[in-house]
């Protein structure tokens, strides 16, 4: 599978060939089922390190259709505006060693809705993770902005990390967006879905 890096502890995960089956729609007969079901079993047996990241807060009642998955195609804002979508592009991230970009982005959206008063703590873990030029997970901007960043996060407002969020946002849309959309991951995962719906 060109372009994916598959840890050898993650291909351990295969429940068997049963699941295999069911999620590649070998059993015709079978409905579309919760999604924390039967697409963790697809996705297992397509890609077997990405449903770690297939997880929302209410996975039990979350149906993920054909037509959402369609939706991310669109633009990657409606992808970043799915909580599912989210899971399996950070997944798909994380096999281009990049997903410090989601991580940083939803940081940030995080940070949005601090209330004034923990803006600082939640400022300085944001620059000490993504933005110092020795975080662990260092983000792609220039050292223009990451100074300008370091200022803003001394006295921190709520749009502290805007423009650095805009950069990656960009950087993500322009390379990783493109790339995921193409990637096997996505296509058979939206193809299994619209066999799903079609039976």
């Amino acid at each position: 599978m060109p372009g994916f890096f598959f840890p050898h502890n993650n291909m351990t995960e295969l429940n068997g060939k049963e699941d295999c089956k069911l999620a590649e729609g070998k059993i015709h007969n079978k409905k579309q089922k919760a999604f924390g079901a039967d697409l963790k079993n697809y996705l297992k047996c397509t890609v077997p390190h990405i449903t770690s990241g297939i997880k929302t807060s209410n996975s039990r009642n979350v149906m993920l259709s054909a037509e959402e998955v369609m939706q991310w195609s669109q633009s990657l804002e409606n992808l970043l505006a799915s909580q599912s979508g989210q899971g399996v592009f950070r997944e798909f991230l994380k096999s281009e060693f990049s997903e410090e970009n989601i991580e940083f982005w939803l940081a940030c959206e995080d940070y949005k809705k601090t209330k004034s008063d923990h803006l600082h703590g939640k400022a300085e873990r944001i620059y000490e993770e993504f933005v110092q030029s020795d975080a662990v997970k260092q983000i792609n901007i220039d050292y223009q902005m990451r100074e300008a960043t370091a200022k803003r996060t001394q006295d921190p407002t709520h749009t502290s990390f805007d423009e650095a969020q805009k950069t990656v946002y960009i950087l993500m849309e322009r390379d990783s967006y493109p790339r995921f959309l193409k990637s096997k991951a996505y296509l058979n995962l939206l193809n299994q879905l619209q066999n799903n719906t079609s039976k």
